[in-house]
C-alpha cells in the first residue's frame, strides 16, 4: 500500500507537469498571436502598397515582371546574399564569417540567414555537425565543471561553521551577478554601438543567441553599409561559446528550482518512510510462520 501511494503521487505530479507544459505552450501561442498577427497584416498591406506605388512610378514594368524580380531577391536572400548594396559587399564566406558560421553549427544556434549552397558544402556540414555537436556539448560540460569548481573553491575559502547556507547563497548570487554583467548586460552595449541597434534590440539578440533559439532576424556583422574589423564575428563566436557554458549552468539551476517547486523530488524522509514500510511488509510476508499447537 505505501508503495502504491508513492507511485500514485509520482503519476499525479508527472501529469501536473505535462498539463502545465501544454498550458505554457498554449499561453505562448495565444500571446504571440495577439501581439504579432495584426503587425504582420499591417506589414503585408504596406508591402503590397509599396509594390503598387513602384508600378505607378515605373509604368514600363508590369506586375508579372515585378513579381519575378521579387522572387530573384528572395532567392538571393535565401542563399545568404544581402540584396542591399552592390557586388563590392564583403564575402559571407571569408575566414571570419566562416568561423562564425562554424560556431553556429556546432552550438545548434542556426540563425538561418546563411547556409551552404553547394552540394559539397551541404554534405560537409552534415558530417561536421554530426561530430561537432557532441564535441561542443563535451566542451561546454567541461567548461561548466570548471566554473562550478571555482564556486566550490570560493565556498571553501570563505567557509565558516554555521554559515554554510549563507555562503552557498552568496556564491550563487555572485556567480549570477558576474555572469549577467559580462554575458548579458555589457555585450548588448557593444552590439548596439557597432550595429546601430537600440539596447533592447541588442539584448534581444544576445538572449535569442545564447538560448540557441536563433531566429536570424538580428545577426551581427551583416550590414553591408558598415565596415567591421576582420575578427569581429570571430570574437562574437568565442563570446557565444563561453556564454553558453554560463547560461547552461543558469538553466540547470532554474530547472532544479522548478523541480523542487513542483515537488518532483520527494523529500527524503517521506520517500524513506514509504520504502521502509514496503520493505517491512515484504520481510513479513517472506518470513515463515510457525504454528504452535494449542
Amino acid at each position: 500500500m505505501p508503495h502504491l501511494m508513492v507511485c500514485n503521487r509520482q503519476i499525479s505530479w508527472t501529469l501536473t507537469l505535462v498539463l502545465g507544459y501544454l498550458f505554457y505552450l498554449l499561453l505562448g501561442a495565444m500571446v504571440f498571436q495577439l501581439l504579432e498577427k495584426q503587425a504582420e497584416a499591417q506589414s503585408r498591406d504596406q508591402f503590397q502598397l509599396e509594390k503598387l506605388k513602384f508600378l505607378e512610378n515605373y509604368t514600363c514594368l508590369d506586375r508579372q515582371a515585378l513579381e519575378q524580380f521579387v522572387q530573384v531577391i528572395m532567392e538571393a536572400w535565401e542563399k545568404g546574399v544581402n540584396p542591399e548594396g552592390n557586388s563590392t559587399n564583403p564575402s559571407n564566406w571569408d575566414f571570419s564569417n566562416s568561423f562564425f558560421f562554424a560556431g553556429t553549427v556546432v552550438t545548434t544556434i542556426g540563425y538561418g540567414n546563411l547556409a551552404p549552397s553547394t552540394v559539397a558544402g551541404q554534405v560537409f556540414c552534415v558530417f561536421y555537425a554530426l561530430f561537432g555537436v557532441p564535441l561542443n556539448l563535451a566542451f561546454l560540460n567541461q567548461l561548466g565543471k570548471g566554473l562550478n569548481a571555482h564556486l566550490i573553491t570560493l565556498e571553501r575559502w570563505v567557509h565558516k561553521p554555521g554559515r554554510a547556507q549563507v555562503v552557498h547563497t552568496l556564491a550563487i548570487a555572485l556567480f549570477l551577478a558576474t555572469g549577467t554583467l559580462f554575458f548579458l548586460v555589457f555585450p548588448p552595449m557593444i552590439f548596439s554601438y557597432v550595429e546601430g541597434w537600440s539596447y533592447g534590440e541588442g539584448f534581444y539578440f544576445t538572449f535569442i543567441t545564447l538560448s540557441t533559439i536563433g531566429f536570424g532576424d538580428y545577426v551581427v556583422g551583416t550590414d553591408p553599409n558598415k565596415r567591421y574589423i576582420s575578427i569581429y564575428r570571430s570574437l562574437a563566436a568565442i563570446w557565444i561559446v563561453f556564454s553558453l557554458a554560463w547560461l547552461a549552468l543558469v538553466f540547470n539551476l532554474g530547472a532544479v528550482l522548478m523541480e523542487k517547486f513542483l515537488q518532483l523530488k520527494w523529500p527524503k524522509s517521506d520517500q524513506g518512510t514509504a520504502e521502509e514500510a514496503v520493505t517491512k511488509l515484504e520481510d513479513e510476508s517472506a518470513q515463515p510462520r510457525i504454528h504452535i499447537p494449542s
